[in-house]
């Protein structure tokens, strides 16, 4: 999963140069492989590619990305999605969805903590502070991984935000 952190912190990259002019390019990684993006307009929908010896990497990132969390798991009910990014590698998959929703912290890391314990994930992490609800956890048998983080903000809005690897058998 070293690759997706890296694809997606290129793609972090990549979403704040989408205030610049350029809408498509190519550059190499520090670790010399070949990379190419895309940014549309329209959307503000970032993908990019990267290939090097392990395969091919992903990223397709923006509000209008379809959201496809794992077996077993749900948007918390009335989310508005602020940003889903998706990230494909030759050796898993990861998700982070940002999202808007009209409950208090504590209640949509609950959501997510139920579903992540009924798919077999043992949590590992779980924090109070400020405002901020935090979970984390993994799945020792696919070595899955999952981090959720949301924040009840002064309107009483929440704001959160999920995190999901996963490994591809092999």
């Amino acid at each position: 999963m070293r690759k997706a952190a890296l694809v997606l912190a290129g793609g972090v990259a990549l979403m704040l140069s989408a205030c610049g002019s350029e809408t498509s390019g190519e550059f190499t990684t520090a670790d010399g492989e070949n990379a190419e993006y895309t940014i549309d307009k329209d959307t503000g929908e970032t993908s990019m590619t990267i290939k090097g010896e392990d395969g091919e990497a992903t990223l397709r990132s923006g509000a209008d990305v379809p959201v496809n969390l794992p077996a077993g798991f749900t948007l918390f009910p009335g989310s508005k999605v602020i940003t889903n990014t998706v990230v494909n590698q030759p050796d898993g998959q990861g998700t982070m969805v940002a999202f808007e929703a009209d409950a208090p912290a504590d209640k949509v890391v609950a959501h997510y903590r139920d579903a992540a314990k009924a798919a077999g994930f043992d949590i590992q992490l779980e924090m109070t502070t400020n405002g901020t609800v935090m979970i984390g956890g993994e799945r020792k048998a696919d070595e899955s991984s999952i981090t959720v983080t949301a924040t009840t903000g002064d309107d009483s809005a929440t704001t959160g935000q999920i995190i999901i690897g996963t490994k591809k058998a092999g």
